[in-house]
């Protein structure tokens, strides 16, 4: 069992680095989308002895959305807006996937510093949950297109998803499922606000929206 969590933990790390190497939209929300698969399959892998009707509801649930659910979404959005690529981001690709080795590095400094109130599942569980939430907050910031930030919000909310699961398994399956609620919102609403940028604007370019303050 700890094989398999540890597998599926570093599988993580190399979709986060395929998002930062990648300039193909369709690609990145893929990679999101197994991710999403991946972590609801860890839900259940990590789960507590006892029933497995808790944590097999929440990894339903997490597949059902992180997986499938906001793809469909993002992909119909990436439609809508005939756009396939991110061209000319903030931070350059090769630059990005160097910055990202350097969050790992950092995620893994931090994991063998913060005081642990619990034992985790793996000992890969915080490196990597910090990890991901480094990467989703960089991308959010280093993308121009808001489909791709869209995506760096999910991964972020992937990392505090996997820290949660991994370390604070106590936590009642309500306000698990409340936290996927309040995403799924939070990305349905972008997702029409994507829409309506890109029926004004004619393109996605988050930096643009700077013209509206004339």
């Amino acid at each position: 069992m700890q094989t398999w969590i540890d597998t599926l933990l570093v599988t993580v790390v190399l979709l986060n680095f395929l998002v930062l190497g990648s300039s193909r939209l369709a690609a990145c929300i893929r990679c999101v989308a197994l991710q999403g698969v991946l972590l609801g399959i860890f839900t259940f892998l990590a789960h507590e002895a006892g029933s497995l009707l808790r944590p097999g509801l929440l990894a339903i649930a997490s597949i059902g959305i992180k997986g499938i659910a906001f793809p469909v979404l993002l992909l119909r959005a990436m439609r809508e807006a005939e756009v396939r690529r991110e061209i000319e981001p903030y931070v350059g690709y090769s630059l990005s996937i160097l910055i990202g080795l350097a969050a790992l590095l950092l995620a893994l400094w931090l994991s063998g510093r913060l005081p642990l109130p619990l034992v985790p599942v793996s000992s890969l569980v915080v490196p990597i949950a910090l990890f991901t939430s480094f990467v989703g907050l960089f991308v959010i910031i280093s993308r121009k297109k808001a489909i791709t930030q869209v995506l760096g919000y999910l991964m972020l909310e992937n990392g505090i998803y996997t820290f949660g699961v991994g370390l604070v398994q106590g936590t009642p399956m309500l306000i698990e499922l409340g936290v996927l609620l309040d995403v799924f919102v939070a990305v349905f609403v972008m997702g029409i606000t994507i829409f309506h940028i890109n029926r004004q604007f004619d393109h996605l370019d988050t930096d643009r929206l700077a013209l509206l303050k004339g």
